[in-house]
């Protein structure tokens, strides 16, 4: 298991930081690609709880948030919020089965939790002028915290962090994973820092504090998909990724990590702005 994840992460990871270089609609692209797969994969795993959200206004909500991000003189997302929520409501009116009120509140739950939140990922990379550095410092501190965490789980690990959710976390892998994602997004920020110059919010420091908040609150966004799989007895939400699962278990975390990540970066530049 092991080795698969490993050789899978050597293929994903140049492949999303090329992505993440490029920015623009390459990196759009591929946030659009992954969550895509991962509202599929919601509502596969719904529908063995016996639920029937409507797949297509799932993926129109994903779809327009990201667009929103990605253009955001466009205005899009109001407009079009209000019609696909709308518009799901009213399928369900003519295509109800046994729960359309839950089928409903679960076609915009997906599509307002995944769409929203990988927004904030879209949103982080256009941030200008440094968005291109965050990006490259949020996600590397996401896949340290949850590398360590798994290492040192796996070593150390004998306590549990949520039995009832995810039975293999352990408070040892959790402390781990704040450490190491503290850690690199410090190292990662700190070298990157000189790419940006003076004149920014961009630094070590702030890496450092970013690195830990996303260390310390992303791992609820795998358990918090953890619970999903849970009730819908599933082990994975998909095999789309060897080694890893499905598309929602690789974003689970990211996505946490993503807006935790947009919105301290805004704060600063609230900041400056406002000297």
């Amino acid at each position: 298991m092991l080795r698969t994840r490993l050789l899978t992460a050597a293929v994903l990871v140049p492949v999303t930081a090329y992505c993440v270089y490029l920015g623009g609609i390459t990196f759009l692209a591929l946030v659009v690609l992954m969550l895509t797969l991962a509202e599929i994969e919601f509502c596969r795993l719904v529908a063995r709880d016996g639920f029937r959200p409507a797949l297509a206004f799932g993926l129109g909500m994903v779809w327009l948030f990201l667009l929103d991000a990605q253009f955001p003189a466009l205005k899009l997302q109001y407009p079009g919020l209000a019609l696909v929520v709308l518009g799901s409501l009213a399928w369900q009116l003519f295509h109800r089965q046994s729960s359309p009120v839950a089928d409903w509140a679960l076609t915009v739950a997906g599509g307002l939790y995944l769409g929203l939140c990988g927004g904030c990922l879209v949103g982080l990379r256009a941030v200008q002028p440094d968005g291109l550095w965050w990006t490259l410092t949020v996600l590397p501190a996401i896949m340290a915290a949850d590398a360590s965490a798994y290492i040192a789980g796996r070593a150390w690990g004998r306590h549990k962090l949520a039995p009832a959710l995810s039975p293999a976390k352990t408070w040892e892998g959790y402390v781990a994973g704040v450490v190491g994602g503290g850690l690199i997004a410090a190292l990662f920020a700190s070298i990157w820092h000189g790419e940006v110059g003076a004149g920014t919010s961009f630094s070590g420091v702030h890496g450092l504090i970013l690195g830990l908040l996303i260390a310390v609150l992303a791992p609820l966004g795998d358990l918090a998909v953890s619970m999903i799989k849970r009730q819908a007895g599933a082990k994975d939400s998909g095999k789309i990724i060897p080694g890893h699962g499905g598309a929602l278990d690789r974003v689970d975390s990211i996505l946490w990590a993503a807006v935790i990540g947009y919105y301290y970066v805004q704060m600063l530049t609230s900041m400056i702005l406002t000297r």
